[in-house]
Order: C-alpha cells, then structure tokens, then sequence
C-alpha cells in the first residue's frame, strides 16, 4: 500500500510481518529478491563535488519502519538501500512489523546513536510526532514516508505517494468503464492517511457520477485479503447489480478478486485496485480477471527517492517540508497487450516509474530500476 499513516490502535495491530528485515542492523545495499528488479542501472552519475556532510566519508543514517502486509516494503526497503548505498549512506535499520510501541522504542534508540538523519518509514502519528520531534531537537534531520506529519512535526520533511492522483487516475478509468449511474461497492478502512486521502476522490467521483454506493466494507487483520474477501462475499450476496468495486489497496483488491470470483460474479463486476507487484500483475492478467486496473508507484523507486530526499536535507538543499511522488495508470489490457507478467517488465514498458527525476541533484547518483 503503501502510503500508509498507521493511524490507529487497529492498523497496528492489523499489520502483517514483512520480510524487510527486523530490528537488527543492517547496512546499505541488503538483500533483494525479484520483486526489486533484477538489474539497475545509475541513471545520473554524481556530477559535482559532494556536499557536506558527504565528503567527510560515510554518513550514518537509521530508517525506523513499521512494515505491513504484502511485498510493497520489502520493494521499498531494496530500493532504500540500493540508493544509500551510491550516496555513501551508512544505514541501520529497524523494524518494528506491525508493533507501534516497538516503532517508539526503536526510534528512541535510533536517536540515541547518535545518527545524522532518521527515515521514519510508516507508523502511528500520535505515537511517532512527539519522538520526532524530539530528533529534531537533538539535531537529527528527519524525512517521513507516509505518515501525516505536517502539523504535529512541521520541521521534518514529509514524503508520500500522491494519493490523490493515484485515486484519481484509476477512478477515471472506472467511470469510462462502467459509466454514470450505477451500482457500485466500496472496500477501504479509514483512518490511515493514505487510505483517507483516496476516499475523498472517491467521494467526490461518486457524487459526479451519481454512483449508487451500495457498500462500504474492510478491515485491516493479519490475513488482510482472506479477511476481507469474505467481507465483500457477503455485501456481493445482500448487494445484487453492482457493476464495480474500488478497493484502493492491492491487499484490499486482492480480496475483492476472490470474493468477485468465489461468487463467479467476474463477468459482470470489475474492481479497481491501487499499487501493484508481482503477485498482483499475475492476478489481473489471467484469463477471466475482473481486476481491471490499479494505479501505483514503483516501491523501489519510492525507497530509493525517500532516500534522495534524506541526501538532500543533509546537504541544507530541501527547501521544501513536502515531497510526493507521481503514480502512472496500468491497465489489464496494457499489461495483456505488452505481455508484461512481472515487475521487471513493467518498468521497462512504463520507464516513468523509475522517478529519477524527484528529489535529485547533479552530485547524487540515482537508481533506475529495470
């Protein structure tokens, strides 16, 4: 998902454990799997002197994560390190999946290491402003990823997936598809950011649509698919003639797909998805999906430009206390008409994913994933 402010007590809870590594330390440049792509390419070598604190040797950094359910963060985390790695980032990093007091005590340790800067990957806004606050104060510049930070913790710099842009994007796709007044279905939990962000495009895309919302279901547990698939199951059977469902989360989707499929329901609904993996390109593109489009980013390139991001705070070059990144529209068909069955083929049909060009300058190498 991806975007995620895990804003309640649910969320953490909600949120199963990612194989991004755990709270142990880690340098840049760990592990990757075939999810982060099987080759990168430095798509902008270092032009300038390095800036200090960079042409003093290796800067220490810690990322403190709060992972969740599916293959987005371990996505994310590659990319974070791969690009840390060509800055001369020396990284540590906590996990705290899924545990928000975990996250905090993580944090209290990362600024006790006295660190040049903290990634806050994910987590529980009321759990997390006050301690990065504390960083700040202590010195420690601090960069966010989608976490609602802006008014609890104004002197960090926040980064987030363009949510409405996303939502907007495959919502248009939705309202070609199925057209003005008609039934349609509802999967999202609210309270969470990202989440909150996309639900008010949906409100806005219903109302100009005069979309019949005949449900509103979704739950965050540990089996996040499975779980919800059975809360869409039963809206689909006391909600006949719906003709779409938008389940903005591909975890969501995925549940929505099964429950569409369970109820062999797939020729007459579609659902509309956000973000989008391995796993996820092999479900929309078989044959009789009813998942029909998503809009996403790539998380190894949003790792690796919340890293950038990080570079040039250090350097006193982010003027900006906000950073969010472009998503791109994939359809089944373009994904069909490309015979594109993976991530690695995805980015090199859609090179926009690669968002070389955000929060980059001519002395930071930046990755491009293919």
């Amino acid at each position: 998902m991806r975007n995620w402010k895990f804003g309640s007590v649910l969320m953490a809870t909600a949120m199963a454990a990612a194989a991004c590594g755990g709270s142990d330390a880690s340098s840049g440049g760990g592990d990757t799997d075939s999810e982060s792509g099987s080759d990168t390419t430095v798509a902008a070598a270092a032009g300038n002197d390095m800036p200090a604190p960079f042409d003093e040797g290796p800067v220490k950094i810690a990322i403190v994560q709060n992972s969740g359910a599916g293959d987005y963060f371990q996505q994310w985390t590659a990319g974070a390190n791969l690009q840390a790695d060509l800055i001369g980032f020396e990284v540590q990093i906590f996990d705290a999946q899924a545990d928000n007091a975990k996250q905090a005590t993580d944090m209290e340790t990362a600024i006790g290491l006295g660190v040049a800067g903290i990634i806050v990957d994910h987590g529980q806004t009321d759990t997390m402003c006050p301690l990065i606050n504390d960083a700040i104060e202590k010195g420690i510049k601090v960069v966010i990823y989608d976490i609602a930070i802006a008014e609890c913790a104004p002197d960090a710099v926040e980064t987030s997936q363009s949510d409405a842009d996303l939502a907007t994007l495959v919502l248009t796709q939705m309202a070609a598809d199925v057209g003005k007044d008609v039934s349609v279905g509802y999967v999202n939990v609210l309270g969470i950011a990202p989440l909150d962000r996309r639900h008010v495009i949906w409100d806005e895309m219903v109302t100009a649509n005069n979309w019949s919302q005949d449900f509103f279901v979704g739950e965050f547990t540990n089996s996040v698919a499975t779980d919800n698939a059975r809360l869409v199951d039963a809206a689909l059977r006391a909600n006949t003639g719906v003709s779409a469902i938008f389940a903005p989360y591909d975890e969501f989707t995925k549940g929505t797909v099964s429950a569409i499929e369970q109820s062999n329901l797939q020729d007459s609904i579609r659902a509309y998805g956000i973000d989008i993996s391995n796993a996820d390109i092999e479900i929309m593109t078989k044959d009789g999906s009813p998942w029909v489009a998503t809009a996403t980013t790539d998380p190894n390139a949003i790792g690796a430009g919340v890293v950038r991001t990080m570079a040039l705070e250090l350097a006193g070059e982010q003027d900006s206390r906000t950073v969010q990144f472009p998503g791109v529209l994939v359809t089944q068909d373009f994904l069909r008409e490309n015979s594109i069955t993976n991530m690695d083929d995805l980015r090199v049909s859609l090179p926009a994913l690669n968002l070389t060009d955000t929060s980059s300058a001519d002395w930071i190498p930046s990755l491009e994933f293919k």
